[in-house]
């Protein structure tokens, strides 16, 4: 009898399914695997509705970064569709008025045609301290820009912006839930992983060693270990 298990995989800001391009041979054989197209709406429950539209009935779910503030909208909306979740270097906090702020500004940079001027000033938040001068990785991110365009990166910021705080939902997820992050993520702190990962009954917290805020192309063996065994337990 055939179990596979059917994935969508949400990238994060700026992000296209570039983002998990490396994974993706280790996830294929544990079921079909989707990325969600999150650039065509501008708060998190359309996003969330239209991933849903278009997701299988049944699905394991993991989010990265902003993808994992979608993924929670997805669980308030509809839970009993997710049988498996993955909070991949992200948070359950609402947005700070300095974030918000500073998001508000790289919008306009962005508009103004500079968005990979905003990749850049982000760049050293998204990777280890030892990958500072990987050019490799900068394409990967102004590529992953260019897919998502000035347009859609307002969307999303806007979307960020105005998140609800998924703290107080913690305690209703049900599903095995994994907790994934690196070891020197400087965009979201691992404390935060670890409050989502004591807030979620039964929850699994994995931490990559030398790793920043992009563990898919930054570390893609030990993540897409730790994505399989999420999928096989």
């Amino acid at each position: 009898m055939d179990t596979s298990l059917p994935i969508v995989l949400i990238p994060g800001l700026c992000s296209s399914p570039r983002i998990y391009a490396p994974v993706l041979p280790a996830l294929w054989s544990f079921g079909p695997p989707m990325v969600a197209n999150h650039i065509r709406d501008e708060s998190m429950a359309a996003i969330a509705r239209r991933i849903l539209s278009e997701a299988p009935p049944r699905f394991a779910l993991a989010g990265h970064s902003m993808g994992g503030y979608i993924a929670f909208e997805i669980m308030r909306q509809a839970p009993d569709r997710v049988a498996r979740l993955a909070l991949i270097n992200t948070q359950a906090r609402p947005d700070s008025p300095e974030a918000s702020a500073r998001r508000t500004r790289q919008i306009g940079e962005a508009n103004a045609g500079r968005l990979h001027g905003v990749l850049d000033e982000l760049y050293p938040g998204f990777v280890h301290p030892s990958r500072a001068d990987d050019n490799g990785l900068r394409q990967i991110i102004h590529a992953m820009g260019d897919d998502v365009g000035a347009a859609g990166f307002a969307r999303q910021q806007r979307a960020i912006i105005a998140r609800a705080d998924s703290r107080p939902t913690l305690a209703t997820i049900a599903c095995p839930t994994l907790v994934l992050t690196g070891d020197t993520d400087n965009t979201i702190p691992n404390s935060l992983s670890q409050e989502m990962a004591d807030g979620i009954n039964g929850a699994k917290l994995v931490i990559i060693p030398d790793c920043g805020h992009m563990p898919q192309i930054e570390q893609p063996a030990a993540t897409a270990a730790a994505l399989t065994e999420w999928l096989r337990n």
